[in-house]
């Protein structure tokens, strides 16, 4: 009986164990996506799902080079994330005793297989709408990973992972953010793809104004500079995309902090101010680089950790809201930090 019980905790520990390896394999996915994007270097493999005529795992090195490299590369860790994702979803289905995680599992395989065909389609079809979708689906796929290591994690298991104690307000103030994070990253990703990435060139005022002048004259005005300066015309509905994206970086960092608010001034809350506190730095951090973006005139190198923060931010309040919304199951407890065995070690 002990040996089998053994056996049973090693197999769930190594499912838990290739769940976070295969999120880090995606947070890479995701910077590598990111360098693809800052780099212009998108179409530089115009075939798909080869690379140029070649099968695409034996495409020659000599091969990899200027954007060759990073596109091709994508492709490769793209195809590595896949994998990995199919073995974690056998996985759950061969030993997994709770129906919602296998589910869970499933999902996350048919989101990797959408989001492959997705980027194939961009290749294919040329289309910088469906590299909107794509960036969008990455976000989402990154996400439900971190809960399939967190639900896989013998802590969960245990039931000492979801601790907190209820508080409605900050569980509302949570979710709010967590959404506006989710939509504030589909904005960057219109920006990116849609090449309006610098349709205002200066920060904190947007062409020395708070509300830039977006009329034809104006924008002739400005496009002549542009153009003059070797750069992209833009047009008022870039600047205008991007201006919201300012707007909405701004609600999202008020939102924020009056989630570390909620948690450092209610008792109650007392259990969540690391969380809460870690995520205010974050949201803090992402916003000097976005500054940092636009003062670089958008060097790939800021562009991409300015990504990639947005992603971890994301990541941070999904399992924050998550943590919060079970912490509803630990009322009960008397002493949050030291919870009796629950409800979820006995049904897993």
């Amino acid at each position: 009986m002990d040996g089998s019980h053994t056996s049973v905790s090693l197999r769930r520990v190594a499912v838990h164990v290739w769940a976070v390896l295969t999120l880090i394999s995606t947070f890479i996915l995701l910077c590598s996506g990111g360098i693809v994007t800052s780099k212009g270097a998108g179409m530089t493999v115009p075939d798909w799902p080869t690379t140029y005529g070649y099968n695409m795992f034996l495409f020659p090195l000599s091969g990899w080079v200027g954007g060759i490299f990073y596109e091709h590369g994508h492709r490769l860790i793209a195809s590595w994330v896949g994998l990995m994702t199919m073995i974690l979803a056998a996985s759950l289905l061969a030993t997994e005793p709770r129906r919602w995680v296998k589910n869970l599992g499933i999902i996350a395989f048919l989101a990797v297989c959408v989001q492959g065909l997705l980027g194939g389609l961009r290749v294919t079809l040329f289309k910088d709408e469906i590299g909107i979708f794509h960036a969008m689906l990455a976000q989402s796929f990154f996400c439900l990973l971190g809960i399939l290591t967190v639900v896989t994690s013998p802590r969960f298991l245990r039931g000492r992972w979801d601790v907190f104690l209820p508080d409605s307000a900050l569980k509302k103030l949570a979710v709010a953010s967590t959404v506006l994070i989710f939509l504030q990253l589909g904005l960057g990703a219109t920006m990116r793809h849609e090449h309006a990435g610098l349709a205002i060139p200066d920060f904190p005022l947007a062409y020395g104004k708070i509300l830039p002048d977006t009329s034809t004259s104006a924008i002739a005005a400005i496009n002549e500079a542009r153009v003059a300066d070797d750069k992209v015309p833009t047009n008022a509905l870039h600047i205008w995309i991007q201006m919201a994206h300012r707007a909405v970086a701004i609600i999202i960092f008020l939102a924020v902090a009056a989630v570390a608010w909620r948690a450092f001034t209610n008792p109650i809350a007392r259990s969540a101010r690391l969380w809460a506190m870690i995520w205010f730095l974050m949201i803090t951090a992402q916003v000097a680089l976005g500054a940092w973006t636009i003062w670089s005139d958008k060097a790939a190198d800021v562009a991409t950790a300015h990504m990639a923060l947005g992603a971890l931010s994301l990541i941070v309040g999904v399992l924050f809201s998550f943590r919060l919304w079970r912490g509803d199951e630990a009322g009960r407890f008397v002493v949050p930090d030291r919870p009796p065995v629950s409800e979820f070690a006995r049904i897993a």
